[in-house]
């Protein structure tokens, strides 16, 4: 589709080259020689136009997008993304020693855009494309950091995939013993207290600050939902009434687990 837009594009640019060519350099031509001209190049130049306004495409309507939204492929694949999400989050809830308190799912379908002549980026080439995301905010004691983080580490050893960090990774070995007070900042001297672990691909898991005294490096709370508009748009907050700074009120400080964000659902052009 790129391919033969671009061509279309150089075809047009000769035409034009040549027809400017042609007028500008014999002023003198006679009526009966214009007109030869005009049917000459007229005709080419009107299907090459018309083939590339065709080669540019038009955006996904909204109808569209709803239609595509609510077909059974999309239910399918959106049910089993958001039911794989669900079940991380129960894993981490029965096997860590963190207290599940909110969940936050995001789902949205968008339609695709027009050609993008200039500064592409990807987004003509689809009709449809729903993308969700997932975080899930726990409560902890914040005077039992070292032990919050080794239960963690307890669990991957023994779950896997469902929570990647286990007693092989360094790194999270190394945040367990900052806060045990057997040694110094686990990204060096100066860097200060840990804020998260990373696995890539997978999930981050962060955390209040509790040795800083820092009250701006503190887990945030979930923006705010955009109109929920199934099956175009989802926005769920469980419990709604339930905020970060309630969690943080009843144990003291707040986990979050952040999972990637999935692009479960495509249609190209």
């Amino acid at each position: 589709m790129a391919t033969t837009f671009w061509i279309l594009i150089l075809v047009l640019a000769v035409l034009l080259a040549t027809v400017a060519a042609a007028w500008l350099g014999l002023p003198a031509l006679s009526r009966q020689q214009r007109s030869w001209i005009r049917r000459v190049f007229g005709l080419p130049f009107t299907i090459t136009l018309v083939l590339v306004l065709a080669a540019c495409g038009r955006a996904t309507s909204e109808k569209t997008v709803r239609k595509l939204a609510g077909s059974p492929e999309a239910l399918k694949a959106r049910q089993e993304v958001e039911l794989a999400s669900r079940d991380v989050i129960a894993v981490w809830d029965a096997e860590t020693p963190l207290t599940l308190g909110l969940v936050v799912l995001e789902d949205v379908c968008v339609g695709g855009s027009a050609k993008e002549l200039f500064f592409p980026t990807g987004s003509d080439r689809y009709k449809i494309k729903c993308t969700m995301s997932v975080a899930a905010y726990f409560g902890a004691d914040p005077r039992r950091m070292a032990d919050t983080i080794d239960g963690v580490l307890s669990a991957g050893d023994r779950t896997g995939p469902p929570i990647p960090f286990d007693h092989d990774f360094h790194y999270a070995r190394a945040v367990v013993d900052y806060y045990r007070g057997k040694a110094g900042d686990p990204q060096g001297p100066g860097t200060g207290e840990p804020t998260e672990l990373f696995s890539a691909g997978t999930i981050t898991l962060s955390w209040d600050q509790v040795r800083s005294g820092s009250t701006g490096e503190v887990i945030e709370e979930p923006r705010s939902c955009s109109p929920h508009d199934p099956p175009v748009r989802r926005c769920l907050r469980e419990p709604a009434s339930t905020s970060v700074a309630d969690l943080r009120r009843e144990y003291g400080m707040v986990f979050k687990i952040t999972m990637p964000v999935t692009n479960y659902f495509t249609v190209w052009k």
